[in-house]
């Protein structure tokens, strides 16, 4: 039986179905699993790979036969036959695109699955729950389209005002479902996570709503995200020759899924972190210390992130699978805004990972470059992976560039840098013109809960 852990060291462990619909742990730790499994040998389609990776994390839970089909059903939303194809850029550095599902972000590739495990565990239990989420841009409409409509779960998502880009924010509030509410909250994302932690960690609020994530936090999110690392590693025949990604990095559940693709045994030679100008991450792994500053808006809103959650995970197999003691540093780095490794765990580190920056003005003249060179449009969170890939690759080295975005979803950084104002897909043609639906709310937890409690299902 698959089952998993807190990282904190201070829950039960549980199987998938509870892992799936909880979310985070009630000792406010992440889910992880207690043993990492083999990666399988894998062939065929993007689905095919998909149901043989995952299968082992949702073993005694999910049968195979219905999950393979819950697999297969959620990819055949996505606009690419291949569902993330992977492109040369230039010799040696490929683009993996994740953005051909509905709301044109790579979240489409973990949330379209969740929908549907959703709905298949709720059924099984003759359960309702109330997702609450945070997200720094397309984490919500993902989660939106992914349970619009859905019998057994009502969805809030909090973003940031004004801190996306109208793309996104039109994707989650144009969405015309009775389950589904935008919140535009006045404060950063961080400040957005933080009322998502603290309604997870208030006890009575969330027996009272049902309260459930599916944003990063979630493992099965994670889970889901593996995948197209081993698929991008088949499609250049390399499952047994050491792949390095570079990953444009804000929540940090994506490139955490590369590690976990390594830890299955994937051959991945390094893990680039490619950061924007809220560099904690790229200053953690050159120095060992994450030290948080004030977030800077910029080109790149989905990685204007000072306070990473998905780090947990990572931090907790730095530090042994010690959960009291990833808890403490965690406590350390809130109360002090600081918070080192020890240099063994440095080492371990740096021996995985490295990690570049960009600014958005070098994030706009590599989108300019790309379209010169190539005639192809990226975005601004794209470019600055490829930024970071070509100033961290070593010779002779493969890259794998994950492409989190369509360059639609972020049409003024990418006409500011080209000229070239990139169109919406067929399906979102008339997006402008579609009705706003949104509440706007302070950084305030009582008015949030109060506001969930209001329109969730009774």
């Amino acid at each position: 039986m698959a089952t998993y852990h807190s990282s904190r060291g201070r829950s039960p462990e549980i199987g998938f179905g509870d892992t799936l619909l909880g979310g985070l742990a009630p000792d406010g730790g992440l889910y992880l699993p207690t043993a990492w499994p083999e990666l399988p040998k894998t062939e065929g389609d993007y689905a095919s790979i998909a149901t043989a990776v995952m299968a082992p994390f949702v073993a005694d839970t999910i049968g195979l036969d219905d999950f393979g089909s819950m697999v297969e059903d959620a990819y055949a939303t996505f606009s690419d036959p291949q569902v993330c194809p992977l492109v040369e850029l230039e010799p040696g550095h490929h683009l993996l695109e994740l953005f051909h599902g509905p709301t044109l972000a790579f979240k489409d590739v973990a949330l379209q699955l969740l929908g549907r495990l959703f709905d298949h565990e709720l059924q099984r239990r003759d359960q309702r729950v109330t997702i609450v989420g945070a997200t720094s841009g397309d984490t919500g409409s993902a989660a939106m389209d992914a349970v619009s409509d859905r019998d057994r779960v009502d969805i809030v998502i909090l973003f940031p005002k004004g801190r996306t880009s109208e793309v996104q924010r039109r994707q989650m509030t144009t969405l015309d479902a009775p389950n589904v509410h935008a919140v535009a909250v006045d404060g950063t994302f961080d400040d957005c996570q933080d009322l998502v932690k603290a309604m997870f960690a208030d006890e009575a609020f969330r027996t009272r709503v049902g309260l459930s994530a599916v944003n990063s936090i979630n493992w099965a999110r994670v889970m889901a995200q593996i995948v197209y690392y081993v698929w991008a590693a088949q499609q250049l025949d390399r499952r047994d020759t050491p792949t390095t990604f570079c990953v444009p990095t804000g929540n940090f559940g994506n490139v955490f899924a590369g590690h976990c693709a390594r830890r299955m045994g994937l051959p991945i030679e390094r893990l680039l972190v490619a950061s924007n100008t809220n560099d904690i991450l790229t200053r953690l792994i050159h120095t060992g210390t994450m030290t948080a500053e004030e977030v800077v808006p910029t080109l790149s809103p989905s990685m204007d992130i000072q306070i990473s959650s998905n780090l947990e995970r990572l931090m907790f197999e730095l530090l042994g699978a010690n959960g009291p003691a990833t808890a403490e540093l965690l406590t350390d780095f809130r109360a002090s805004g600081s918070a080192s490794l020890r240099p063994e765990q440095h080492a371990e580190l740096i021996a995985g990972f490295a990690g570049g920056r960009l600014d958005d003005t070098e994030t706009l003249d590599v989108i300019r470059d790309i379209h010169d060179s190539t005639g192809m449009l990226v975005e601004p969170h794209t470019a600055v992976g490829i930024g970071v890939a070509r100033r961290l690759r070593r010779i002779d080295e493969t890259v794998v560039t994950l492409a989190t975005a369509h360059p639609a979803k972020f049409p003024d950084a990418v006409e500011q840098a080209t000229g070239v104002r990139p169109p919406l897909p067929a399906h979102l043609a008339d997006l402008y013109e579609r009705t706003e639906r949104v509440t706007d709310l302070p950084n305030d937890l009582a008015t949030v809960e109060d506001f969930v409690d209001s329109v969730r299902y009774r």
